[in-house]
């Protein structure tokens, strides 16, 4: 069974982590099974790819597409160019693509096309949001996906609704809270943490990278002045995404406690998530694991694709709204923020239901 496994950006090289060490251990036990991952370098930036493989223990990829940044369509091209000839050159029973970002479906396009069975991972979440490149990507994949693998009953019944046969359909958990409680005991206070004077539970971390809050300065200004506002002094320590890097510097945003740092590799930067006060985010990946670690998380969009985040975990919903986001900081400051309750097959074990399907698939 060859397996060739995508990852292209900084989420999923979390969401394969927990995959290729359960293949080499299926392997070491005798299955017969091997993959090839490819990197399309849809991130290149160090730190938001190359020490990602070093600290999650992931081998060096045996193919670096090399894409790196562009439009939607020169990344999407370029990506579909690079994966059509690897394919050609070392052409696999299945390819594996994770998540939703343009190598997912750039590279499930080139596969259908040339007739390879798809599995995705992350399959069936939607935000209801078109505006978001990511869910185009996600559209377009689980239409023309051979194999879904759900994080949630939800994501299941969604793909149903939408007609994808029942047995194509596989709930088998969440893979980035595999790679979340494989590596918490690994995890490392970054080297500023004293410098920054930081205390557990007495700072916050903040992610912004979406389009929508970050491509206006008028709009990124205007969230970050009521967010920095409403943390009443306390450090906010925002790793700064490469996209925002040049509107940071154009804001005219002065408050003595943000702190701008680089992007952080995993252990660092769940160290910094495991001891925050809250989670400030429009991430989607970020308010997951915040909710495993019982994290108060604050999500500045409208819509989630990841709704038990809501209804189970520590994420609530603030939009851009300024008074939804005093409500919500109101309340975080009373304590009376939700506590995590179970979520289902959350467990660290969504890599090895999803490998034991291959391997049963290809048996038969």
């Amino acid at each position: 069974m060859r397996i060739t496994i995508v990852a292209g950006a900084r989420p999923n090289f979390m969401k394969i982590a927990p995959i290729i060490h359960e293949i080499e251990r299926q392997q070491e036990a005798g299955a017969s099974i091997s993959y090839r991952l490819i990197h399309t370098g849809q991130h290149y930036d160090s730190n938001l790819s190359a020490t990602f493989f070093e600290e999650l223990n992931i081998p060096v990829p045996h193919q670096n597409l090399e894409v790196h940044s562009g439009t939607q369509a020169e990344q999407t091209g370029g990506i579909m160019v690079g994966f059509e000839k690897e394919l050609e050159e070392n052409p696999p029973d299945l390819v594996l693509v994770v998540g939703d970002v343009t190598s997912t479906m750039a590279c499930t396009l080139v596969a259908k096309k040339a007739h390879v069975k798809v599995a995705h991972v992350e399959a069936g979440i939607r935000s209801g949001d078109r505006s978001m490149p990511e869910e185009i990507n996600r559209i377009v994949t689980d239409s023309i996906t051979d194999y879904f693998y759900t994080t949630s009953q939800q994501a299941s019944e969604h793909l149903q609704s939408i007609g994808t046969p029942k047995e194509q359909i596989h709930f088998v958990g969440n893979v980035m809270i595999d790679t979340l409680k494989n590596n918490l005991h690994r995890i490392k206070k970054p080297s500023f943490w004293e410098e920054l004077t930081l205390a557990a539970n007495e700072y916050y971390v903040l992610t912004l990278h979406r389009p929508s809050n970050v491509d206006a300065l008028e709009a990124f200004t205007s969230l970050l002045s009521h967010i920095l506002k409403n943390a009443n002094g306390a450090p906010v320590i925002f790793p700064v995404h490469p996209r925002t890097q040049k509107l940071l510097r154009d804001a005219a945003v002065s408050f003595k406690n943000l702190h701008c740092i680089e992007p952080q590799g995993y252990l660092h930067f769940i160290y910094l998530v495991k001891h925050a006060k809250a989670v400030l985010t429009d991430s989607g990946g970020i308010t997951e694991e915040a909710s495993i670690l019982n994290i108060p998380c604050l999500t500045f969009r409208d819509s989630t694709e990841r709704p038990e985040t809501i209804t189970q975990g520590t994420n609530t919903l603030v939009g851009t709204d300024p008074e939804a986001i005093n409500r919500a900081f109101r309340t975080l400051e009373a304590g009376q923020w939700k506590q995590t309750q179970s979520i289902e097959k959350w467990d660290g074990k969504a890599a090895q239901r999803i490998v034991t399907h291959i391997l049963q698939c290809y048996d038969h």
